[in-house]
């Protein structure tokens, strides 16, 4: 595949930035069990478990402006969950730096939700670890419900759940406070068409509350019609900058 170079990034004022990310590298070790016939054990000895390096992102930059929504695209194992992770906290970089202006609130397919717990139960935890009193919390606890659309389930453990129930109740945890940046992994991809309108809408007023979103999805026509500027990742390395439509086009084209 040709590579496409990403025009420069131009600097902007410090108070328009939400995210700046500048060189950032991830690299990471992971581990896999080595299987061996009674003979090679006698022979060569168990070795146990092996590691490999990931180089997961490298050398990637960009800037994200207050107010902007920003999707990444690439293909599985492109580094983009990494980045994300990265731009939450949760991802320690190994090269480069990640400046972050506000609150995060990171969301995705495997939000921390409590398996054994109600959905009521999970949505006072989790606005509770937002900062939000109890009473603050139960004053939003209809809209919740209602924006979840799982209705009595409300009441059962979290495990009794299918996958797109546990999403719309995570998104609706994770924008009970609307957070100065949301990032978003896949988390609207086990929705049905009605919640991710919803949820489209939803992201549609963080950004004119002067928010920041930042999304990760295969599905690119929601980085075309959600978006206002999109990247491209390609092994870890940043390929494509600009305007969605044209970064789409170039990844569907090559």
């Amino acid at each position: 595949m040709s590579e496409i170079a990403s025009s420069p990034t131009e600097v902007e004022p410090e108070s328009m930035l939400s995210v700046n990310v500048a060189h950032a590298d991830i690299r990471y070790r992971v581990y896999r069990d080595q299987f061996f016939s009674a003979r090679n054990m006698i022979s060569r000895g168990f070795r146990g478990r092996q590691s490999a390096e990931v180089h997961a992102v490298k050398d990637v930059s960009f800037q994200v402006r207050t107010g902007e929504a920003l999707g990444i695209i690439g293909s599985n194992g492109s580094g983009k969950s990494s980045l994300l992770r990265a731009i939450a906290g949760l991802q320690s970089l190994t090269g480069g730096l990640i400046e972050v202006r506000g609150r995060t609130g990171l969301l995705g397919v495997g939000a921390a939700l409590k398996p054994g717990l109600s959905g009521y139960r999970n949505v006072l935890l989790g606005g509770l670890a937002m900062g939000l009193t109890r009473s603050e919390i139960e004053a939003e606890m209809d809209d919740v419900v209602e924006f979840a659309g799982i209705g009595e389930a409300m009441q059962r453990p979290m495990q009794t759940y299918s996958s797109g129930m546990q999403a719309r109740l995570a998104f609706s945890i994770a924008t009970l406070r609307v957070p100065d940046i949301l990032l978003i992994d896949e988390a609207l991809a086990v929705g049905d068409r009605d919640f991710r309108t919803r949820s489209l809408e939803r992201i549609d007023k963080i950004r004119a509350e002067a928010g920041t979103v930042i999304m990760v999805s295969h599905s690119l026509s929601e980085i075309t019609s959600s978006c206002t500027r999109a990247i491209w990742l390609d092994n870890g390395v940043l390929r494509m900058e600009g305007d969605p439509k044209d970064v789409v086009a170039a990844y569907e084209a090559s």
